[in-house]
């Protein structure tokens, strides 16, 4: 399964760097089922005037399109960055049966950094997850990306 996680991260990881040329946020994220891709997303709230337009949710939606449902059991998200708790409820909602991610935020990642959404049994769905996957590429792609935009 490492390796499967590894390589399902490097697509997200190309995703998010589509993201980035066209000057978002440079966060990708994947859905596979059975390994096969359902859907995929990268940030693109700018470019479609959007704020949900985060990379999990546009892989998500995809996925529901696809398959003709909005529950997607069975699937794994993988997504260079923790999600937000926008994202983190919408993973639950879906009933996405695991999340991989690579890089932490702790400003605002609802899985560990921040808050727990999630792994919250309260909630009628328990997302399993790892985090840390390939999460030196994942956070340098993001440091980078805000260097840049800072000027520095």
């Amino acid at each position: 399964m490492i390796d499967d996680d590894s390589r399902w991260m490097d697509h997200a990881l190309q995703l998010a760097q589509r993201a980035a040329a066209e000057g978002e946020v440079p966060v990708g994220a994947v859905l596979v089922k059975d390994g096969d891709i359902l859907g995929e997303g990268w940030n693109r709230p700018i470019g479609l005037h959007d704020p949900s337009a985060h990379a999990e949710m546009l892989a998500l939606r995809a996925a529901g399109a696809r398959i003709g449902n909005y529950r997607l059991p069975g699937t794994t998200l993988y997504v260079t960055l923790e999600p937000c708790v926008m994202c983190a409820g919408l993973i639950t909602h879906a009933r996405v049966q695991r999340l991989v991610f690579g890089a932490a935020d702790p400003k605002a990642g609802a899985v560990h950094s921040l808050y727990d959404v999630i792994g919250t049994p309260r909630l009628n769905h328990v997302v399993e997850w790892t985090g840390g996957v390939r999460e030196p590429e994942c956070a340098t792609l993001l440091r980078d990306f805000f260097r840049a935009r800072r000027g520095r």
